[in-house]
């Protein structure tokens, strides 16, 4: 019986062993930059979001995030300074842990993602602060009002991902929510929001 059990356990490790060694042991993106190769990216929308922070009441600090992006970015690993970016944000794609809060904050007095389906981030210029850092200019618009913003920009990896080229960024800035029409709930709910936008762009090899 023990032989018997001790068979049948070798028998399904070595019908493993295959499989097992079919297995990456090291991540496809690695926070290199040379890894980076010139053209146009596409956003990779399943592997991207824009998250907001605010405080709530007093209480907590509570997050939320805008799915699905697409858009586009142009780069030169050789003229980093020249790259330029366009990031579409869809209203319906927003998210948090209640869904009422979903609906609510699609619905006329917030975001009003009827009327108003896509806000649109586009730059305008980029300084390279760093190796691996940048702070991108550009134009924010929200419920039809367009706002300067300043992303501050981190290279996280490149790389090569089912077949296509990717390269990973996050960027952050602080925006006023009633720079854009979306007042509700001030002074209860802060004004200031701070942005996290972490995207994955890929293009064909």
């Amino acid at each position: 019986m023990v032989r018997s059990a001790a068979a049948l356990l070798l028998g399904f490790s070595l019908v493993a062993l295959p499989v097992v060694a079919q297995v990456p042991t090291t991540p496809p993106g690695i926070s290199d930059v040379r890894r980076v190769t010139a053209g146009t990216y596409t956003v990779d929308p399943g592997h991207s979001q824009v998250t907001f922070t605010v405080n709530h009441l007093g209480f907590s600090t509570y997050r939320g995030f805008f799915g699905s992006p697409t858009g586009s970015m142009t780069i030169d690993p050789k003229a980093p300074a020249k790259a330029k970016v366009a990031i579409d944000i869809p209203m319906s794609g927003i998210t948090t842990t209640v869904k009422e809060l979903d609906e609510h904050l699609k619905a006329a007095d917030f975001f009003d993602a009827a009327k108003y389906p896509t806000a649109r981030f586009e730059s305008t210029s980029v300084r390279v602060t760093g190796p691996k850092t940048a702070k991108i200019a550009g134009n924010l618009t929200v419920k039809g009002v367009t706002k300067p913003v300043v992303l501050d920009t981190v290279f996280v990896g490149a790389g090569t991902m089912m077949g296509k080229r990717t390269i990973g960024f996050d960027a952050t800035t602080t925006v006023k929510r009633s720079d854009f029409g979306v007042s509700y709930g001030i002074p209860l709910v802060p004004d200031t929001v701070p942005l996290q936008i972490s995207v994955a762009f890929e293009k064909a090899e």
